[in-house]
């Protein structure tokens, strides 16, 4: 059955935590959005709908579907940063009652993003944004920190085999040393897919430096990421 199949078939409860993570309803205890304030939210009605025998790849494909759904009204310039960033929080507050059903292999975790921001950058905003919504995506984050060296990607690369890895910088006087890790990184691990992003970038800036994708915000960057999803590292 496809998503859209999935979708269509949801019991209310499923229906309902697809709609906490398009609006951002993280649990009862969570004072936004506010015509939701007292409401149960993303986290309650997660662990209800899987202790009542919903499946936990419908939960899953709800969760997907809420943040797509914000993603594309962010897109539209008809949500905000603040508003993703909630949704975000809801999808995480499902995503923890997940866990067990990903470490037992019922539902097949999205993959390991290893994010930071590249040597001689100290700022780290942009990143956090993206590791916070990949988060909320279902990703497994590894998050190296800022004025991170070729080296320190390479590391992480080897000790998250099959893992996606996105640089971040916000300074134009930086562009040198992300080309540089991300060519280092392809000598090393030319499987390793590899995301861009940052202010001075722009799509044509990474296919010039070899870079596999270009986020120019945290909902483009999860786009990136979804099409990621499943590729093995050589």
């Amino acid at each position: 059955m496809g998503l859209q199949g999935v979708i269509q078939g949801m019991d209310e409860r499923v229906s309902k935590i697809l709609l906490c993570v398009e609006r951002g309803k993280v649990d009862a205890a969570s004072p936004y959005p506010p015509d939701l304030r007292g409401q149960e939210g993303a986290d309650e009605l997660t662990r209800q709908a899987l202790a009542a025998g919903a499946g936990p790849d419908e939960v899953l494909a709800a969760c997907d579907e809420g943040m797509k759904r914000i993603g594309d009204k962010f897109g539209a310039g008809k949500a905000f940063v603040p508003e993703l960033l909630m949704s975000a929080k809801a999808m995480k507050a499902a995503m923890l009652h997940l866990k067990p059903f990903f470490a037992s292999g019922q539902v097949q975790a999205k993959g390991v993003f290893v994010v930071g921001t590249v040597a001689g950058d100290l700022h780290d905003i942009g990143k956090n944004l993206v590791a916070m919504v990949a988060e909320g995506g279902g990703w497994e984050i590894v998050d190296i920190g800022i004025d991170a060296k070729p080296q320190k990607f390479l590391d992480a690369i080897a000790s998250h085999p099959g893992c996606v890895v996105g640089l971040s910088a916000l300074l134009t006087t930086t562009m040198a040393n992300m080309e540089k890790t991300v060519r280092e990184i392809k000598a090393r691990h030319p499987g390793c897919p590899v995301l861009v992003g940052g202010a001075p970038l722009s799509a044509d800036i990474a296919v010039k430096m070899g870079a596999d994708g270009y986020g120019k915000d945290a909902r483009q960057a999860l786009e990136s990421l979804s099409a990621f999803a499943g590729r093995i590292q050589s």
